[in-house]
């Protein structure tokens, strides 16, 4: 089985880190992708696409069905983009969960759909932040993880790293080359063991399902940064689409069942046998609100985790 690492030519903080990883020891040439190059060293696959990576749909099955390689997981290479334009090292799991039939997607994807999140995404945002105070990058630049979101399609457990938040950083050399430096030492490519690689995941199986707050998802992170927790899905408080209840907590309206049973239904796909506990950002919750996702949850037999829960046993 093979890790896909993708990367696209229209984004500079997408073929800087790439260039910077081609540059280190051990690639050679591998088989075209639909006329893209692609690179080989060891099990991973680099390849290089010229088009925006959220609409290159099924990009895992495109590689199998070209070369008979099973796909383990894949890691897009990507830039973040922010209001704030606040200069950030970010990574998170993708999907759409929240959208509906019929509605625009206008960063891929599909309605009610969420891929499987890549294991590697807790322990490589505890590397990243190693790497990142290593390349002298912090404090300038926020390590962080964000919610689920855009796409594009595809069924392999996956993620984005990405380079924040404008074309001034999307270019910064020293970021690309700690992104790549994550990358090499998280795939093993230089020798040591790979990180985050639930396989081989003998010791701690508890899985963090985030619901709530905003889009960096702080409270979630918090844990994930202090314990051995491994990330799920992240549904930020903006794709839980609620309508509050006349009469009690259960009948409240709105799609956002239906977004929570399907970012559990796809971490459960990327982490067999793990224990799913699912982690409420209270304080981002009218009291209406938790009461009507606990009970859901509970309906659903989804376990709630506090903090402590996800401590290392």
């Amino acid at each position: 089985m093979v890790t896909l690492v993708v990367a696209t030519t229209a984004d500079p903080a997408s073929i800087g880190p790439a260039a910077s990883l081609l540059a280190m020891p051990g690639w050679q040439p591998g088989p075209s992708l639909q006329g893209a190059q692609s690179f080989v060293n060891k099990d991973v696959r680099l390849i290089k696409l010229g088009d925006r990576l959220v609409r290159e749909n099924h990009l895992d099955r495109r590689w199998e069905e070209a070369t008979g390689e099973v796909v383990n997981d894949v890691v897009f290479l990507s830039r973040h983009v922010a209001s704030s334009t606040r200069p950030a090292l970010t990574i998170h799991p993708i999907g759409t969960p929240q959208v509906l039939e019929g509605e625009d997607l206008v960063s891929g994807g599909k309605p009610r759909w969420a891929a499987p999140p890549n294991p590697r995404i807790g322990p490589w945002l505890r590397l990243l932040k190693e790497v990142a105070e290593s390349h002298n990058l912090t404090p300038e630049f926020e390590v962080t993880l964000e919610a689920t979101h855009h796409g594009p399609e595809i069924n392999s457990p996956t993620m984005f790293v990405e380079i924040g938040s404008t074309e001034e950083y999307w270019k910064r050399q020293d970021a690309a080359q700690a992104i790549a430096f994550l990358v090499w030492r998280g795939l093993g490519l230089g020798g040591g063991a790979a990180v985050g690689d639930w396989g081989r995941n003998s010791e701690e199986n508890k899985v963090l399902l985030g619901i709530g707050g905003g889009h960096y998802v702080p409270r979630h992170m918090d844990i994930i940064q202090k314990t051995g927790a491994w990330v799920g899905h992240l549904l930020s408080g903006y794709s839980l689409l609620m309508e509050e209840p006349v009469i009690n907590a259960s009948s409240a309206g709105g799609t956002w069942r239906e977004t929570v049973k399907v970012a559990f239904e796809a971490t459960k796909l990327a982490f067999p046998n793990g224990e799913i506990l699912a982690h409420l950002d209270h304080k981002s919750f009218k009291s209406w609100q938790r009461n009507a996702i606990t009970g859901f949850l509970e309906e659903q037999n989804i376990k709630i985790g506090k903090p402590s829960d996800f401590s290392l046993s």
